[in-house]
């Protein structure tokens, strides 16, 4: 920065001394040494808050301490960091990922987790049912697929998927072993009977195939039964089986075999199975298997498929399979009378079993007896099948053209969805990898430096990078061994989001790097910078621990890990980094270049010399240009400026640094940025279009959505995300279950139930069934079979086949059922009262089922009415226990099943679109919900809907919980470290309206809120903390008014500010690379607006806040507007030895001169008089040309012209040493030799100097004791140079 630019402050006589008031110490005292600070306010020279200013002394003191150990041990630090990280590291290998979607925002400690885990502790799982869907719609948008053509089509794909197998385990697993079908009676004696029904009955599939005779070509069975007599092969393509079970009755009967045909009819009839598909109509009437029985049989008109389909359609079983048309048919399109007359898609829904249901299933089965068979080995069988489904598929549509050119057809399963997720809450190799090269190659070039590679700082830069991925994964690793797990906001954020607040770590360290190259340069980075990097990491990791308070696992999660990480990265940039600044040093001081050091020779560049014209010494420059007396003794031609035999102390000249113009961010912020920014008119526009920006993005916010739809979170152009399209936008189809629960009473309350069931007919979109009620459930199907055995019982009792005492042999199967039933008291210790028959009734005239045996009739049903039973899908928990009811056994006792823990009623949700309407839904149901929890009744929903929409309904209040709870931690925290509550206020107001900004942009780009921005926008809170606390402490901690106190803190924090900004922008782009549009929209695109947001308000807003509203500095000088006066020399004592020491805040430094290797003489006796005390009295400003120059060790050279933020010498070094009038008695000072005037300007590297003219007392204490007290007026000008030694030039005249 050129000097003449900067603002000067005369003295009082006129001479302009600018050296000391661009040092940091002067302008930032605080910043730099705040025990400077606190000694300017007890001697009176300013005011300020001293605690603060303690306090960071205090921080100071502690960091200075830690930066010597650091530098002392630095290869040992490294090692052992090394060692620390790496076991850390391995920790990643115990990761576990949550890949489904509902472990992101099921509240810890709520409501549906108390739910969810009640299902799985009752009945084994949490999932009701597992489905493998298939939609079918036409590429043109108006076209409709109420023809036969496209049922045909449906058809044929359908055929082919279901037919798939998969082989795993040496086993081969098809549909059949997979899918829900009903149960079959059991039968004693003849057991091929029994054989022959479970061969027959198949897969449920909800499809609209069903309403036609093609669909019993989904029904099979693969391989056709034959029963004995009947010379046909039997498929349900030609199985009438209602004549079936005629024809096998007549055979038997005539042969003499005694079966109990009777039990199998009831069982279809109470099922209503007659003539299976004999009877529908075909789509193709021409076809040759088309069933004589057909009612379009050889019909040239094509069947009327929009009015078979109106109304739903029903399987083979009708009372128990009735499909409703809204889940089989989408867009649908109606005339007046309510008939279809035009669809736009065709939905199938193969019905699989869950896990555990197939584990159940197989359990005992010879088929995995060498298997080891596990609930997890029959999750992978479902998996397996359902992916060869998927491919089946997506091979056929290539094959067949003549389908794919006509219609679209998509397939999805969960199993599809799982592996999405499971994919994508995986980390990006690829994109970390590129993040990390761009992130290193940013920080090599950014940190090189041509001209000078002695001091260039890419090496440590790239190193410093590389320190920050590897402290994130050892933050990472640290939390998988804490046992917290990771998901998709944890893995796609936290890396990048480590990575770009860890490396603005890195830069600040090596700005302050860059300033000095004193030997003590660790311990003065971290006096300088520590307690910015500290203050801003602990108020970012300090609001992400407040925020894991919030109960939900993706916010939880998210925040903790991004806390463990931020520490690691802290510990990292204080510990680690600075012992590789250390090592990098003595690279400096050996004159190495910055890259392929070892490679290279030691740098050595033919000094400059500044012209003669220029001289340093402002002093000289006031007062005619009057030459510099030679001092007597000493040869001038001895003191020619020697080549630089060492890089480091080599300076470049004046005119040398101008030719070569080298731009830095902290020199334009100083010279150009902030004095723009400090125009009115630039003021007033940015304020202007910040508060309009706030205004619209608080209108915008207002019309924000909730939601994270499913379709968000599969790649774009995929055949899932093209189902989920078509089925949200269609069907809106969705299952749920109303689930009662144990501590009820079943057997007394049973109106209740009937109630609850009845209140979900006024919740809309719950689909009704053809009479406009809902199906029945578990309840009302048992009460419907004890109906209808108790109506047989009174029927033969009238008829005289039973009595009181007992049956006779023409007595029917149900009436002799119903007569065990009846005499059943509910007592264990007297289970049987045959005197119950005439009085007892299963079921009253109000069809409440006799609630004293009510156990009893349940175990009868669930056993001997399992079509029903199993067609209700009520998961009765514990379950019945079982009683095969037989006609000619005569053991009376029933037994009596367990009272009942767990019941579920099903229904079928549709027209859900969006998520308001799912938030609708749920809103009714909870309602429902607690109105009969306060009737008595406890139960709770279920089902998809809930899974993944309940969190909106307490979203936002969670949320704003712990928005509340981050930016009250912030703001206490950012009290405690800045001491000021009303900057503490201005940081949170800023992050308030960022916050707004971000909500509006999340609506300007069709962002729903979810759980996932929810996340973001709590790392948004830590980011911005992170920019302005910067700010604000470079604010707080600068001298003069509030608009040089802003030029000095963007001077300070633009340059690393905009280094993280530019590094997390590249490592949040590489997650554009994602085939996620969930990955893009909800993390590349959101984090990219954070960024922006951050960098508009930190960068331009919030200074131009500092300037109007900010807070008063931590010092305010009283002498000086613009700096503090200048400070106290320290006391120094004499010493035994040939040189002196100085005793500086505590630390010794030793310097000596020897005028022996600059060929002169320097006589120094025990009898030299030390200077002890030195007492400032009132400073009178004053000039002279008198000069006397003490050389050391160095050569001179021209001195460096540095901007003024990087000329920051310690408080140590600013000491003012007197040469006094000496007594008679004092040996003569011989002073050493003076440049010659062609050099006039020539000094050491790194000079500082302070030039004052104070009057001071100098006590002299000779060998004999005596002491005499000399007062002189004296211009003192102290020039010191480290490493090590420092050449002192005494200007002065008495």
């Amino acid at each position: 920065m050129d000097r003449d630019s900067l603002p000067r402050v005369p003295d009082t006589h006129g001479d302009v001394v600018d050296e000391k008031l661009f040092s940091d110490l002067y302008i930032r005292t605080s910043w730099v040494d705040a025990q400077v600070a606190l000694d300017q306010i007890d001697k009176g020279k300013a005011r300020g808050s001293r605690t603060a200013i303690y306090l960071r002394s205090v921080f100071q003191s502690h960091l200075e301490t830690l930066g010597s150990s650091v530098q002392k041990h630095a290869g040992k630090v490294l090692f052992v960091a090394i060692l620390v990280l790496s076991t850390f590291c391995v920790g990643l290998k115990s990761a576990q990922i949550h890949s489904k979607v509902h472990q992101l925002w099921i509240q810890e400690g709520g409501r549906l987790e108390a739910e969810l885990a009640y299902t799985q502790k009752t009945i084994g799982e949490d999932e009701a049912a597992t489905h493998q869907l298939l939609i079918q719609t036409t590429h043109d948008p108006n076209a409709s697929v109420l023809h036969p053509q496209a049922l045909l089509a449906h058809l044929e794909v359908l055929v082919k998927a279901t037919a798939v197998k998969v082989h795993l385990y040496d086993t081969e697993w098809g549909l059949r072993d997979m899918c829900n079908m009903p149960s079959t009676p059991s039968f004693e004696g003849i057991y091929y009977i029994e054989q022959i029904l479970r061969h027959l009955i198949p897969c449920s599939i909800i499809t609209p195939l069903d309403c036609f005779w093609e669909g019993s070509q989904l029904l099979g069975p693969e391989s056709a039964v034959v029963i004995p007599g009947l010379n046909q092969r039997l498929l349900w393509t030609t199985l009438n089986p209602a004549s079936v079970m005629q024809y096998m009755k007549q055979k038997m009967s005539e042969e003499k075999i005694t079966f109990d045909f009777e039990t199998v009819e009831q069982y279809m009839k109470r099922a209503a199975i007659g003539s299976g598909y004999m009877e529908k109509p075909c789509l193709n009437p021409l076809n040759p298997s088309c069933p004589n029985t057909a009612p379009n049989k050889n019909s040239t008109q094509p069947p009327d498929v929009g009015a078979i389909l109106s109304g739903g359609c029903y399987g083979y079983a009708a009372k128990h399979m009735h499909w409703p048309e809204e889940l089989i048919v989408g867009g649908a399109k109606r005339n007046r009378s309510g008939h279809l007359r035009k669809a736009q898609a065709l939905q199938s829904v193969v019905q699989l079993m869950t896990e555990k249901e197939m584990f159940d299933q197989w359990q005992d089965n010879y088929k995995v007896h060498h298997l080891g068979w596990t609930q997890e080995k029959a999750a992978e069988v479902l998996s397996a099948w359902q992916r060869n489904f998927s491919r089946e598929v997506e091979q056929l549509l290539r094959k067949q053209s003549r389908i794919a050119a006509n219609y679209d057809i998509y397939v999805f399963s969960s199993a599809a969805l799982d592996d999405i997720l499971a994919k994508f809450s995986h980390p990006s190799a690829v994109s970390i990898v590129i993040g990390v090269a761009v992130t290193v190659l940013y920080a090599f070039c950014t940190l090189l430096r041509w001209r000078d590679p002695v001091r260039g700082q890419s090496s440590v830069g790239v190193a410093g990078v590389l320190l920050m991925c590897f402290s994130t994964a050892a933050g990472l690793g640290l939390s998988a061994l804490l046992g917290i797990v990771f998901n998709a906001a944890s893995t796609q954020v936290v890396p990048f989001l480590a990575l770009g607040l860890g490396v603005d770590h890195i830069f600040m360290l090596t700005a302050a790097y860059a300033e000095s190259n004193r030997r003590e340069q660790t311990k003065l980075i971290l006096k300088k910078v520590g307690p910015s990097i500290l203050f801003g990491a602990c108020s970012t990791a300090g609001s992400f621990f407040a925020a894991a308070f919030i109960p939900v696992p993706a916010l939880k999660v998210f925040c903790l890990q991004a806390a463990i990480v931020m520490c690691s990265n802290l510990a990292a940039a204080l510990l680690v980094f600075p012992a590789m600044i250390s090592l990098d040093l003595r690279r400096r001081t050996a004159g190495r270049a910055d890259i392929f050091c070892c490679c290279f020779p030691v740098w050595k560049e033919r000094p400059k010399v500044a012209h003669p014209a220029l001289p340093v010494n402002n002093n000289h420059g006031g007062r005619g240009g009057r030459q510099p007396r030679n001092p007597k003794g000493c040869n001038n031609n001895n003191r020619l400026p020697l080549p630089a035999q060492n890089p480091l102390l080599e300076q470049r000249g004046v005119e040398g640094i101008r030719s070569l113009p080298h731009f830095s961010l902290a020199s334009f912020a100083f010279d150009h940025y902030t004095p723009f920014l400090m125009r009115s008119w630039v003021k007033f526009l940015a304020v202007m279009g910040f508060l309009a920006a706030l205004v619209t993005s608080l209108y915008a916010s207002t019309r924000l959505q909730d939601g994270l739809d499913i379709i968000d979170l599969v790649p774009k152009h995929s055949n899932e995300h093209k189902f989920l399209d078509a089925q949200t936008r269609l069907f809106g189809f969705y299952s749920m279950y109303a689930v009662t629960q144990g501590n009820f009473e079943y057997p007394t309350q049973q109106q209740l139930l009937r109630d609850y069931h009845d209140a979900f007919v006024r919740v809309p979109h719950v689909i009704k069934n053809d009479n406009g009620g809902l199906p029945d459930f578990w309840l009302l199907h048992f009460r419907d079979w004890l109906s209808n055995l108790q109506k047989t019982f009174d029927e033969e009792i009238r008829d005289g086949r039973l009595t009181k005492e007992c049956w006779f042999q023409n007595a029917s199967s149900d009436a002799i059922l119903a007569y065990k039933l009846i005499v059943q008291t509910g007592h264990v210790d007297n289970p049987v009262d045959k005197g119950l028959v005439e009085t007892n009734r299963l079921v009253t005239s109000d069809g409440i089922i006799n609630p004293r045996a009510f156990y009893n009739y349940l175990s009868a049903w669930a056993t001997n009415d399992v079509f029903a039973y199993g067609a209700s899908q009520g998961k009765l928990y514990p379950e019945p226990r079982q009683y095969f009811h037989q006609p000619n056994e005569y053991d009376l006792k029933i037994p009596k099943s367990l009272p009942l823990v767990y019941a579920q009623m099903p229904f079928y949700l549709h027209g859900l679109t969006d998520t308001s309407q799912i938030k609708t839904l749920i809103g009714h149901i909870r309602d429902l919900s607690v109105k009969f929890e306060g009737f008595g009744l406890p139960n709770y929903p279920s089902g998809i809907p809930f899974i993944f929409w309940e969190q909106y309904m307490t979203l936002r209040s969670s949320l704003a919980t712990i928005l509340a709870c981050v930016l009250l931690a912030a703001l206490v925290l950012v009290s405690l470290l800045l001491l000021s509550v009303w900057a503490a206020v201005l940081v949170i107001l800023s992050v308030l309206a960022s916050l707004a900004q971000i909500f509006g942009a999340m609506t300007l780009l069709g962002i729903k809120l979810s759980a996932i921005p929810a996340v973001i926008l709590i790392l948004s809170v830590g980011m911005m903390l992170c920019f302005n606390v910067l700010i604000s402490l470079g604010f707080m901690t600068s001298v003069g008014n509030r608009q040089r106190r802003v030029q000095l803190s963007m001077q300070m924090a633009l340059g690393p500010l905009v280094h993280g900004m530019l590094t997390s922008g590249v490592a949040v782009f590489m997650l554009s690379t994602s085939p996620f549009e969930f990955v893009i929209r909800h993390f590349c695109w959101l984090l990219l607006v954070v960024l922006c947001v951050g960098a508009c308000n930190s960068l331009v807003v919030f200074p131009i806040l500092l300037s109007m509203l900010g807070p008063e500095a931590e010092l305010v000088p009283l002498e000086h507007p613009d700096r503090i006066s200048t400070p106290s020399p320290l006391p120094v004592r004499s010493s035994k030895r040939s040189g002196k020491s100085y005793v500086v805040q505590g630390s010794s430094r030793s310097s000596r001169g020897s005028c022996q290797k600059s060929h002169h003489y320097h006589h120094k006796d025990v009898n030299d008089p030390s200077l002890t005390t030195i007492t400032e009295e009132p400073q009178s400003w004053k000039s002279s040309n008198s000069s006397i120059q003490m050389p050391n060790d160095w050569s001179y050279q021209p001195r460096e012209s540095r901007p003024a933020s990087y000329a920051a010498p310690p408080p140590a070094y600013h000491k003012a040493a007197a040469q006094p009038q000496q007594p008679p008695t004092a040996p003569p000072i011989t002073p050493p030799p003076q440049f010659p005037p062609a050099f006039p300007a020539t000094y050491p590297p790194e000079l500082q100097s302070i030039v004052v003219q104070p009057e001071v007392t100098v006590e002299t204490t000779h060998s004999d004791s005596n002491t005499t007290k000399v007062t002189a007026t004296a211009n003192i000008k102290v020039e010191l140079v480290t490493p090590g030694r420092a050449i002192r030039s005494y200007n002065f005249a008495s």
